[in-house]
C-alpha cells in the first residue's frame, strides 16, 4: 500500500478533523458504507476449489529473522476461526503515523471502519493438498504489512499455491514487531510481553518497529534503494525457511501457533516458484529475481540447471528504488499489471528497460483502477470515502481484482508449466478484455525513454 504523493494523507486528515466533531458517530457509518445501505463491504471470498488456511511464522525472534503470513490449501473445518484483518491495534497506530495523523483519534476511526473485518481463511487449519503446491512469495507495498493483500493471497491459495506474505522489517511497513530477550539492553516503552505464559516461558518482550519517514532534506533514492535490497533478502529468507520445512528440517516458530508445520514436509513444488508484489513490492519482485540464486540460476530464460521454473508478477510497480544496472541481469519472465491512474512516463520507461526479445515480458493496464485497487482497503470502504481517499477507482473493485488474479494465474501457468486450467485466461495476459489496455495508457515521450 504505497501512498506516493500527499493526497491520501490530506484526505485522511480531512476525515480525521471532521471525525473529531460530535457528528462523527452518527454520520461516519453512513459515509463508510457509501450512499446505499445495500452495499456489501468485505474481502471477497476465494473462488478456487480449495479451502484456505493461514498461519503466522516468525523464525528467529530478532529483527533479522523471517516473519510472514502463510496461506495454504486446508482441510474443511468447523472449529477454526477466521482471523481479524488487522491483527493488532499497533498496526492502526502505524497507519496513523504513516499518514501523519493523531494516534488516539485515528485509532477510533480505523477501529470503527475496519476493526470488524475478517480474512476469508481459517486460522491454523490443518494443511491438505492432493498434490505438491507451487510457491509464491508476496511482498507488500510502502506503509502496508503482511495481511493487507489477503484477497490476492487467499485466491492463490484456493487455486493450489502456498503463499508466504512477508512482513518487511526495513522500516517500510507501517508497523511490524519482533522480540527482545528480557536481559537485552535497549528496550523501549513500546516493548511488551508477547503473552503472560509465553513471556514467562521464553523470556521474550515484544518490540514494535514503525514506518520510517524521510527526514527533512533527505534524498529518497538512497533510503529506498537500501530498503529494496533488504526486502529482497527477506523474500529470499522466507523461501529458505519454506525450503527447510519442505525438507523436514525442524524449525522454531517463535509465535508458537497451533499449526503443525511438519505437515508441510514434501508438500511444496519448489521447482515452481514465483515472487509477486505491489508498488514497492513490485520493485522488490525485480530486485529479488536479480539477486538470489534460487530465483536466478538459469541456463535459458525462466529455467535453471535443474529444470526449475521461476517468474515474477509486479502489481503497479514503483520502480524508483531500483538501480539501473540490475535490469540487464534479470533473466526471468515478468508480468506488469498496472492501474490506469498511478503510472507516469518515467516509471513506465524503467519497466520498458526490462523488455527482451527472448524472455517473456508482458504489461497490461486495468481500466478504471487506482493504485489502491490491489490492497484490501478497496473492498472495505464505500464509494464516498473510497473515492475521496483514492482507495477506489471507477471500476468495481471485485471485478478489477478478479481480472488481476486471473491474468496472474494464467501467467503463472504459462511460465511455471502448471497442469491447471488457468490457460483459459490467457487472453488477459495480452490485454484482450474490454476492461484492459494492452501495455500502458501512459504516453511515452522520447525524453523519458
Amino acid at each position: 500500500m504505497s501512498f506516493n504523493g500527499g493526497f491520501v494523507q490530506i484526505a485522511v486528515k480531512r476525515i480525521y478533523d471532521w471525525a473529531r466533531t460530535e457528528q462523527w458517530r452518527h454520520k461516519l457509518g453512513f459515509f463508510a458504507m457509501g450512499s446505499s445501505c445495500s452495499n456489501h463491504l468485505g474481502i471477497p471470498p476465494p473462488k478456487g476449489p480449495n479451502h484456505v488456511g493461514c498461519t503466522d511464522f516468525m523464525m528467529d525472534h530478532t529483527a533479522q529473522g523471517s516473519f510472514f503470513r502463510l496461506y495454504y490449501p486446508c482441510q474443511e473445518t468447523e472449529k477454526a476461526e477466521k482471523p481479524d484483518w488487522v491483527p493488532n491495534m499497533e498496526y492502526f497506530y502505524g497507519l496513523a503515523d504513516f499518514m501523519k495523523i493523531n494516534r488516539t483519534w485515528s485509532e477510533k476511526i480505523f477501529e470503527y471502519l475496519f476493526g470488524s473485518y475478517k480474512i476469508p481463511a481459517y486460522m491454523d487449519a490443518p494443511f491438505k493438498s492432493s498434490e505438491k503446491c507451487p510457491v509464491v512469495i508476496f511482498s507488500h507495498g510502502l506503509g502496508a504489512f503482511r495481511t493487507l493483500y489477503s484477497a490476492i493471497c487467499v485466491e492463490l491459495a484456493s487455486q493450489g499455491f502456498i503463499v508466504a506474505s512477508v512482513e518487511h522489517r526495513d522500516e517500510s511497513a507501517s508497523a511490524t514487531f519482533y522480540f527482545h530477550e528480557k536481559t537485552e539492553p535497549g528496550l523501549t516503552q513500546e516493548s511488551r510481553p508477547m503473552s503472560p505464559s509465553a513471556s514467562d516461558r521464553d523470556g521474550l518482550l515484544r518490540e514494535w518497529m514503525y514506518y520510517r519517514a524521510l527526514k527533512h532534506g533527505e534524498s529518497e533514492f538512497p533510503l529506498r534503494n537500501k530498503q529494496v535490497k533488504q526486502r529482497a533478502d527477506e523474500c529470499i529468507l522466507a523461501l529458505d525457511k519454506l525450503t527447510q520445512m519442505n525438507s523436514g528440517v525442524a524449525v522454531q516458530n517463535v509465535l508458537q501457533t497451533p499449526f503443525d508445520y511438519t505437515t508441510l514436509e514434501n508438500s511444496m513444488d519448489l521447482c515452481r516458484t514465483a515472487v509477486i508484489g505491489h508498488s514497492f513490492g513490485g520493485a522488490t519482485v525485480i530486485e529479488s529475481l536479480c539477486k538470489e540464486v534460487k530465483f536466478n540460476r538459469f541456463i535459458e530464460a525462466g529455467k535453471d540447471a535443474k529444470g526449475c521454473k521461476r517468474c515474477g508478477v509486479a502489481l503497479d510497480a514503483w520502480m524508483v528504488p531500483l538501480d539501473d544496472e540490475i535490469f540487464p541481469r534479470v533473466k526471468q519472465p515478468i508480468f506488469f499489471i498496472n492501474s490506469e491512474k498511478f503510472q507516469w512516463a518515467g516509471n513506465i520507461s524503467r519497466m520498458k528497460k526490462l523488455d527482451c526479445t527472448v524472455i517473456d515480458r508482458k504489461m497490461i493496464t486495468i481500466r478504471g483502477t487506482v493504485h489502491q485497487s490491489f490492497p484490501d482497503f478497496t473492498f472495505l470502504t464505500g464509494n464516498w470515502i473510497g473515492k475521496l481517499m483514492k482507495l477506489k477507482g471507477e471500476i468495481d473493485p471485485e471485478l478489477a481484482i478478479d481480472l488481476s488474479n486471473k491474468a496472474t494465474l494464467a501467467f503463472l501457468q504459462r511460465h511455471l508449466h502448471l497442469e491447471k486450467d488457468f490457460n483459459q485466461w490467457d487472453p488477459l495476459i495480452d490485454g484482450h478484455d474490454e476492461n484492459l489496455i494492452p501495455g500502458t495508457n501512459v504516453i511515452l515521450l522520447q525524453s523519458s525513454m
